[in-house]
This record gives C-alpha cells, sequence and structure tokens, in this order.
C-alpha cells in the first residue's frame, strides 16, 4: 500500500454559504488517496476509517458530539464502494466534517482509459498485475478548526480573589492545537521578577510559543490567557528570587504547582506528549 497526502485551498460554487465558516466558497481541505491491493481495500478502509475518528479524539473532541453516517445504497457516489462521513454536533445541528470512502479501481481505470497509458501495479511476490483501490479520507480543515472552537469553548463559574464569583470564559483546546503553549507573568514589575522574567521567556521561546504579559493584575492576565486557550501560565514571584522556582498554573483545573525554573522545559515537553 502507498498513500499521498495534502492540504490546500478548495473553491466551490456554494450557492448558500452560511453558518460561519462551516459553509464557504472557499475553504482549507485535507485529503489523502491511499492505494492498496483489490481485496485488501475493506480492511484498510476499515482502518483508515479508525484512525481517522481517532484523530479527532486525539485531540480532545468529544465523542459524544461525533458520530459516523453511512452513505446509503441509493445515495453512493458511482465510484464509490462504501462511504462514511464523520459529523460533528454542531450549536445548529449535526454537520460534515469528513467523508472516508472507498473509491475501488475508478479513478485509475478511467485515467487508463482516456490516457491510453498502463496504470497497473504489478506484485513481485505473486507475479500478478493489478489496478490498485483507492481509499480516500477527505476532512474540511476549516470546518474541523471551528469544532474545534466550538468543543473547546466553556463558561464556568469561578471564584474571584474578593471572594465572590465571576463567570470564567476558557477555551479548554488540547495543548498541541493551542496557538500559544506558555503564557510567562511577572507577579510585579519589580524587584528583579520582570528581568527573572524575561530570561525564562527567551528560554521557552526556543521549544514552544510563549505570550509575555506584565499588564494588570495577575488574576485579570490568567483569564485573559484562559480566553486564548493557553494550557499553562508560569508566574514568577518573590519565592522565585529566593529559590528559583515558579508557578505554574494549569487552565483547565486552575491547580497551580511550583516548579523549579530550571525544569521548565522538560515540564512541558512531558506535558505536550
Amino acid at each position: 500500500p502507498f498513500g499521498i497526502a495534502q492540504i490546500g485551498k478548495a473553491f466551490r460554487n456554494e450557492i448558500t454559504p452560511g453558518n460561519f465558516i462551516f459553509r464557504t466558497r472557499e475553504f482549507e481541505q485535507m485529503e489523502m488517496q491511499f492505494f492498496c491491493k483489490p481485496g485488501t481495500d475493506d480492511a484498510h478502509f476499515e482502518y483508515w476509517r479508525a484512525e481517522r475518528m481517532q484523530w479527532f479524539v486525539g485531540l480532545g473532541m468529544k465523542k459524544e458530539k461525533l458520530q459516523w453516517r453511512q452513505h446509503p445504497p441509493s445515495k453512493l457516489a458511482h465510484y464509490a464502494k462504501d462511504a462514511y462521513d464523520i459529523e460533528y454536533l454542531f450549536p445548529f445541528g449535526w454537520g460534515e466534517i469528513e467523508g472516508v470512502h472507498n473509491r475501488t479501481d475508478y479513478d485509475l481505470s478511467r485515467h487508463e482509459q482516456f490516457s491510453g497509458k498502463a496504470l497497473k501495479y504489478f506484485d513481485e511476490e505473486t507475479k500478478e498485475k493489478c489496478t490498485p483501490f483507492v481509499i480516500e479520507t477527505s476532512a474540511g480543515a476549516s470546518r474541523s478548526f471551528m469544532a474545534f472552537l466550538v468543543d473547546s469553548y466553556h463558561e464556568e463559574e469561578a471564584p474571584t480573589g474578593e471572594g465572590g464569583v465571576e463567570t470564567r470564559v476558557v477555551l479548554k483546546l488540547h495543548p498541541k492545537l493551542a496557538p500559544t503553549k506558555v503564557a510567562v507573568f511577572p507577579l510585579v514589575n519589580r524587584d528583579g521578577m520582570p528581568e527573572f522574567s524575561r530570561k525564562i521567556e527567551s528560554d521557552l521561546r526556543k521549544h514552544v510559543r510563549v505570550f509575555y504579559d506584565d499588564s494588570g493584575a495577575v488574576g485579570r492576565r490568567y483569564r485573559r490567557q484562559d480566553e486564548a486557550g493557553t494550557p499553562w501560565c508560569v508566574t514568577i514571584d518573590s519565592q522565585t528570587l529566593q529559590d528559583q522556582t515558579v508557578t505554574v498554573r494549569d487552565r483547565d483545573t486552575m491547580k497551580q504547582d511550583r516548579v523549579a525554573a530550571s525544569a521548565l522545559n522538560q515540564y512541558f515537553a512531558e506535558n505536550l506528549l
């Protein structure tokens, strides 16, 4: 078997664009064409169905908001032996984000027919020629992006520093999808904390995307990063200057750990796996 994957712009003469970026005339598309020997196509089809669903689940999408929809025989494309769509439950209802299709040997057979070129594969073991079957996966990158955003958006109650409660908006993106992995804050802009913070920022930036913020109360800075989906915030405080440890705050749990400044790169590398 052999596969080719690509991502790029696609254009469609869409009559009714709508639902934000779900249905547009220009969009990003991810596709793979996987060539396999006839007779093995069903097994490869099921393999890629499982792999593609796991891709979404593995990046944090909720299983209960995903479903398979099989194309009935009356709706199958003329080239397809079998076809399934992965659908996500958007606020406006179920919508397709990826399709997995068994295209049989239709593509290569038609190319052979009209080009006059032989496109068969010769199997060295069996000494037989065959026209490969194609298993296709076709995902809307724009739609998938929208699904991840919708799935990650949460509003929840969180305690304030004054003993009250406020609504916390948090984008619980999987760390691999978060645009910024770590935010670095000095607790206050004096006593050597900004300098230490800049040093940590510079060191972390060699490995992950980092955002530096020294504006306003630290609680407000946490909230801004929650809304942006940043998984971890590192705060440099007076204790840092004494023992070289920092506070690492988790976005989802809001739990705070003391971590040695020298161990931060290892800490984030392990949590980004």
